[in-house]
């Protein structure tokens, strides 16, 4: 599954995409000044408990947040 075939499942399943996640995640205090303040699987368990999302789908939110990926990553 492409970077992108992951953006639009959580866009669907959710209604957020990137932007929200990144809002929500600075917000919450996950990031600060777009900087990931937390590890990995503190995003993975917020994005399941609240989003029920899967691990994968969560881990390309991490990469969103981390700056590994971005909205144009293939």
């Amino acid at each position: 599954m492409s970077f992108q075939a992951y953006l639009n499942t959580i866009k669907t399943k959710t209604g957020k995409g990137p932007t929200d996640f990144r809002q929500m995640a600075e917000e919450k205090g996950f990031t600060q000044n777009g900087e990931l303040k937390v590890k990995a699987g503190d995003i993975v368990k917020w994005l399941k408990d609240d989003f029920d999302l899967g691990h994968g789908h969560a881990m390309a939110i991490y990469a969103l947040l981390k700056g590994i990926k971005n909205e144009e990553s293939e």
